[in-house]
């Protein structure tokens, strides 16, 4: 396919060229990509200033979208790929190929950096969803880290910088700039921008006045910001909430749990014994069902099921897409719904996503973390995209719903959150109101200003 490029693209392919380190804060469907890989071609056969490029990406975009695209576009099909993925030796055997672009999944970042050390190879280094990166006390951070003195070029790529606030940026700057802006600690970063606060013997962070100003004017050299909705003309969105009513014995197993912290059966109890498992388990009896001690399953209510079942028949006969986030949910959805698929694994996973976009599957389920990244799934005539399950993650929400609402995209889109009245469900989506807001700030203040060239 002929390469096209929008004005933004080209925008976006020359920062990367202009700047040794950089993060591109691009909303999913802006082609981010291929705009990488176009500067990455550049780099190496133009420029001369690139010489073996490795690109960290989630698994399934490393296995898929990177090699894809290159097929994909006549001005990349040169470019050679090389995944480094699968057992140690053949990861070990796609290194010593000659290829142009090293793409390997950023679980696999230790091992990496393990096996070269200080003879690290990779003069380039492209972070697909830098954001993956925000624990500074991760061992992929480490890792990285530790060889970033080593790499002279870093293109950080995210449609979600800070997910859960501005804490998160501090890591994924660090590895663009060593620390020059945010400070070379993350205890620095913490005591510049943030004050400690005391609550039941937990340490929070919370923002000094004028802190995320200055946050914002110090990497604004290094970040560019686009939203598809200043560069696309894509339909509407529309998001609802579908209000579940919960039986009466229901809610009252409900107020008990979140009273008593446990619910007794005969064989294994239902216990919540932090206020983080108590969250979890309230979010999980939200939607019909609840993990014992035993990792086994206790029925609560069916309510869900039936308002996913009038979703299904009022969609008359157009595909659906449904995310849960619990294995007992996707368990009771499969049985109430023989017609339901969910997105394999591989090759057959490349099959689903074929299948799906020439609608031949009629109800497809989707876990987000498994299915935030990289999946082109617009090609449906789906318009209807239910949240079975709410979550708390920002990132996967925006990436999971930006799997059909994307450039290519022709159908307005309905996002339907099912909401079990007065539980937890509605604190998890309150919160992700709250992040959004923060992050729509950000992605403001470091917006790129090319409006006068996109004509």
């Amino acid at each position: 396919m002929r390469y096209a490029p929008h004005k933004y693209q080209e925008y976006a392919t020359q920062r990367i060229l202009d700047t040794p380190y950089i993060g591109l804060f691009l909303e999913m469907g802006l082609g981010k990509t291929v705009s990488t890989l176009t500067a990455i071609d550049l780099l190496l056969n133009d420029y001369y200033d690139a010489r073996r490029v490795l690109v960290i990406a989630p698994l399934r975009v490393a296995e898929d979208t990177w090699p894809r695209e290159v097929e994909k576009w006549d001005h990349l099909r040169h470019l050679r790929i090389s995944k480094v993925l699968g057992s140690v030796i053949q990861r070990r055997k796609a290194l010593r190929e000659q290829a142009d672009v090293y793409v390997i999944n950023r679980e696999n970042v230790e091992w990496l950096v393990g096996e070269f050390g200080n003879k690290w190879p990779f003069d380039t280094v492209v972070i697909d969803e830098l954001s993956s990166f925000k624990n500074p006390d991760s061992k992929r951070f480490r890792a990285l880290r530790r060889v970033r003195p080593l790499v002279r070029r870093v293109i950080g790529l995210t449609g979600t910088p800070a997910p859960n606030g501005l804490l998160d940026l501090w890591a994924p700057v660090y590895l663009l700039d060593r620390g020059e802006r945010l400070g070379g600690t993350m205890k620095y970063y913490k005591e510049r921008y943030f004050i400690p606060v005391t609550t039941n013997d937990r340490i929070s962070w919370k923002q000094k006045k004028e802190a995320e100003l200055r946050i914002y004017e110090a990497i604004a050299d290094i970040a560019v910001s686009m939203k598809a909705e200043d560069w696309l003309e894509l339909p509407e969105r529309i998001d609802r909430s579908i209000p579940v009513k919960l039986s009466a014995e229901a809610r009252e197993l409900y107020k008990k749990l979140e009273r008593d912290l446990l619910l007794p059966y005969a064989d294994a109890d239902v216990v919540a014994n932090t206020a983080a498992v108590l969250s979890n388990k309230l979010l999980q009896m939200a939607s019909g069902a609840v993990y014992d001690e035993e990792r086994g399953v206790k029925l609560i209510h069916d309510a869900k099921l039936g308002a996913l079942e009038d979703i299904i028949e009022a969609a008359q006969g157009k595909p659906i897409m449904v995310f849960y986030n619990f294995q007992h949910s996707l368990a009771r959805v499969q049985e109430r719904f023989p017609q339901a698929r969910i997105l394999r694994k591989g090759k057959d996973g490349n099959e689903d996503i074929r299948a799906w976009n020439n609608d031949e599957i009629p109800l497809l389920l989707l876990h987000p973390k498994s299915a935030g990244h990289g999946l082109n799934l617009q090609e449906s005539s789906c318009q209807t995209v239910v949240w079975y399950d709410q979550i708390w993650s920002l990132e996967e929400d925006q990436q999971a719903n930006a799997r059909v609402h994307r450039q290519g995209q022709t159908r307005r889109i309905v996002v339907l959150r099912l909401i079990a009245e007065d539980t937890m469900d509605e604190e998890a989506v309150a919160a992700l109101e709250r992040k959004a807001e923060g992050q729509e700030a950000l992605m403001q203040a470091v917006k790129a200003r090319i409006e006068q060239i996109r004509s």
